[in-house]
C-alpha cells in the first residue's frame, strides 16, 4: 500500500497511505504520538485514502508552537483536508486524537462522514492523589529524556509495559519517527509543552460534553482491556456503564485482548479498528 510523507506548508506534516481518489479517513493519533501509530490500521484499510496528521507539537508538525488543545487541533484537521482537498471524511480519533475528533465534528458536522472513537474521547477521571504525568507514565517520562542513539531510544521502548511483548516493524518505525536531534542529545518529536496543554481538554470541556450529546446514535466506542501500562483500562466498567446509560446511542465494545498502545499498534487491535471504520462508512452511506 502506498505510503507518503507531507506537510502543508506552514502548518502539519502528515501521512498518507492509499489512492487519493478513494472515500478518505482521517486519523488522529494520541497526545504524545505520531501519525505512524496508524500505519497497522491503514494497511487494513486498502480501499480508503487514509490521512493521518502529526498533531502540533509533535513528529513533523514539532516546531508548529500553540495554541493547543482540541479546538486549535480541530482547526488545524480542517485546514489539512482543505490541502489535501478533501470535502468529507470518516474521522477516527485514539486515545487524545478521539476528543479531537468529537471536536472536529462539532465544528465542521458536514464535513464528518462518520466518527469512530478509541479508546478515547470520554472525559477522563484522576484517581485521588494523581497527576495526569501520573497516569500517562513513561509516556510523559520520556519527553524530558535524552538518548545517546538510536538503539538507546529503542530499547526504553522495549522494556515499556504495553510494548514488550508486542514489538513489531510498525512500531519500531513510529519510534524512529519520533527521535530527532543530533547524537548524543537525541529526543522525543513531542513537546513536553503540548502535553500538558492539551491534557487539561482531556478531564472535560463545554465543546467534548456539546460533541457527545450531538453523536449520531450507533457510534462506534473501541475500548481496551488493558491500559498505558498494560494494566488498569483507561475507562473502568463503571464509567463504562455511567457513560452507556447516559449516551445510549454510542455503541460501546470492548477489543479482546489488547491495551491502550496495541489496540492501533497491533494486528488484533488494527483489524478491529479497521472494521469499526468499514461499518460506520457503510452506515453513514445508508443513513441508518
Amino acid at each position: 500500500m502506498t505510503y507518503r510523507l507531507s506537510s502543508v506548508p506552514g502548518s502539519l506534516a502528515f501521512g498518507e497511505w492509499g489512492d487519493p481518489g478513494a472515500p478518505a479517513v482521517l486519523a488522529v493519533h494520541g497526545i504524545t504520538a505520531n501519525h505512524l501509530a496508524w500505519a497497522a490500521v491503514a494497511r487494513a484499510l486498502p480501499e480508503f485514502h487514509v490521512i493521518a496528521p502529526d498533531l502540533r507539537g509533535r513528529g513533523g508538525s514539532r516546531g508548529l508552537g500553540g495554541p493547543y488543545g482540541m479546538e486549535a487541533h480541530a482547526a488545524d484537521l480542517a485546514a489539512l483536508l482543505d490541502h489535501v482537498g478533501v470535502a468529507t471524511a470518516a474521522v477516527v480519533g485514539h486515545s487524545m486524537g478521539a476528543f479531537a475528533a468529537l471536536v472536529f465534528g462539532l465544528r465542521h458536522p458536514g464535513r464528518t462522514a462518520a466518527t469512530v472513537l478509541v479508546d478515547g474521547g470520554l472525559p477522563l477521571v484522576l484517581p485521588p492523589g494523581l497527576t495526569v504525568n501520573d497516569t500517562l507514565g513513561p509516556a510523559a517520562q520520556r519527553l524530558t529524556m535524552e538518548f545517546a542513539d538510536r538503539a538507546a531510544y529503542r530499547q526504553l521502548w522495549k522494556g515499556h509495559p504495553a510494548l514488550a511483548g508486542a514489538w513489531n516493524g510498525d512500531i519500531e518505525a513510529y519510534v524512529d519517527y519520533d527521535l530527532v536531534g543530533e547524537p548524543p542529545r537525541l529526543h522525543s518529536s513531542a513537546s513536553y509543552e503540548s502535553m500538558a496543554l492539551d491534557s487539561a481538554d482531556l478531564f472535560g470541556m463545554d465543546a467534548i460534553e456539546a460533541a457527545l450529546s450531538a453523536l449520531p446514535a450507533g457510534t462506534p466506542l473501541l475500548t481496551a482491556p488493558r491500559g498505558l501500562l498494560d494494566a488498569d483500562p483507561l475507562y473502568s466498567a463503571e464509567a463504562l456503564a455511567a457513560w452507556r446509560a447516559r449516551l445510549p446511542g454510542l455503541a460501546v465494545s470492548e477489543v479482546p485482548d489488547v491495551n491502550h498502545y496495541t489496540i492501533v499498534m497491533g494486528g488484533r487491535g488494527a483489524a478491529a479498528v479497521a472494521a469499526a471504520v468499514k461499518t460506520a462508512v457503510t452506515a453513514g452511506r445508508t443513513g441508518s
